[in-house]
């Protein structure tokens, strides 16, 4: 028999805020996290802008032997889970005595391997990395450095999936505890947001060059569009069985319907409409939903002329005649990247809770292509009781959850 899952914690270094309540108000006022950066200006990039995002000190909780192991994102990751294991009234003495598990998305350290690397070149000697080095560097530092930190024992897996990561995390989660295979997972998505690791993405002029007006440079789906912002930080979830979460006396925030998921099967970077579709009606059909009962679509859309475009051909194509109201969060967050796919759940869960919509800022008007949508350009105070998130990543890896109030 299938189990009933739920979200019961919620954590985040972004942006828009540390704390949920902060972020909150930060989505309602349409707050923009975007700035201009003289360093990456000074460094050579094409655009010189990015989310401003606080660098958290981790010395009042983490000895420095330990904190030797953690890169940037990780570091950020830690302080997202310590506040959702607060928020969902997870202490260290229910963790060491119960197995729970970690999924967590993340699909790149780029600055911890280059550093690394430098030294050793620059000394010709491999002890010059380091003996932190090989932690840093792995895709699955974050999942290896949270569950040795917060003890945990139960699944401990690294979702890398591009952009679709942080979703992915969620729908793995999903999955393990519907089936009976874990009854409580510590999931989300991370991304650091250094110069160094999105240089490369600047270099195939992935960006936006609006450096004139930083918080106007990220507009999703609008006709003037001129490429994503990079963002970064870290989000964490915390799910389990509704089971679990009545018998520890769990707050539940909401409850995870469905997962779909797809691939392009296509270009590498250019997203095509059909395997978007098919992740959204998978998701829909898995869950026994029809598009009438979405009241609010969070979309992946990042501000590029094709990704936005392909997007919105999907929603119209699956939810018809229906208009769903649309919005993209990072037009005030940029592209948070290997994170967006949890922040965006959260964003969500406090929009659903708070009975508002945040708007889909600098949408000024449409073209050919999003005019098929309902945007909503501001802030309106809309109640809805269950949302569907989009997560689209590069090789063609698609992720939709549909997530319910309780």
């Amino acid at each position: 028999m299938e189990r009933r899952v739920v979200i019961t914690g919620m954590g985040i270094w972004s942006c828009l805020g540390t704390t949920l309540d902060d972020v909150c108000n930060a989505l309602y006022t349409g707050k923009s996290g975007i700035v201009f950066s003289q360093e990456r200006k000074d460094a050579g990039f094409r655009s010189a802008l990015c989310a401003s995002v606080e660098r958290p000190d981790l010395k009042p909780f983490v000895s420095r032997n330990l904190r030797q192991f953690m890169p940037e994102e990780a570091q950020y990751a830690y302080m997202a889970t310590r506040a959702a294991l607060e928020h969902a009234r997870l202490d260290q003495d229910y963790i060491d005595r119960h197995e729970v598990g970690i999924i967590y998305g993340n699909d790149s350290v780029a600055e911890s391997t280059m550093r690394s690397l430098d030294n050793f070149r620059e000394y010709k000697d491999t002890s010059a990395c380091g003996s932190g080095a090989i932690f840093q560097s792995m895709n699955s530092t974050v999942t290896m450095n949270l569950a040795c930190l917060f003890r945990l024992k139960g699944i401990n897996l690294t979702s890398s999936a591009a952009c679709a990561s942080g979703s992915q995390s969620v729908g793995l989660a999903y999955l393990l505890i519907r089936d009976g295979l874990q009854d409580c997972i510590v999931c989300g998505g991370a991304q650091e947001a250094n110069l160094y690791g999105v240089a490369a993405f600047d270099g195939i002029q992935s960006f936006s060059t609006r450096e004139d007006a930083p918080e106007k440079a990220s507009r999703p789906f609008d006709a003037d569009r001129d490429g994503l912002v990079p963002g970064g930080g870290a989000a964490t979830l915390i799910v389990e069985s509704y089971e679990h979460a009545l018998k520890r006396g769990a707050l539940i925030l909401a409850e995870i319907v469905s997962w779909g998921f797809s691939g392009n099967g296509d270009h590498i970077s250019t997203p095509n409409v059909e395997g978007p579709a098919r992740s959204l009606e998978l998701c829909l059909q898995h869950g026994g939903v029809t598009p009438q009962q979405i009241g609010y679509v969070n979309a992946h859309a990042t501000s590029t002329r094709i990704g936005d475009a392909r997007e919105a051909q999907a929603i119209a194509r699956v939810f018809g005649d229906y208009r769903v109201p649309v919005t993209s969060t990072k037009s005030q967050t940029g592209h948070e990247m290997w994170m967006a796919g949890a922040s965006e759940l959260i964003y969500s869960i406090l929009m659903m809770k708070n009975g508002f919509i945040a708007g889909n800022i600098n949408f000024e008007r449409p073209d050919e292509n999003t005019a098929c949508l309902h945007i909503l350009p501001e802030t309106r105070e809309i109640g809805f009781d269950m949302f569907l998130s989009n997560s689209f990543g590069f090789g063609g890896t698609n992720s939709t959850l549909i997530v319910r109030n309780l």
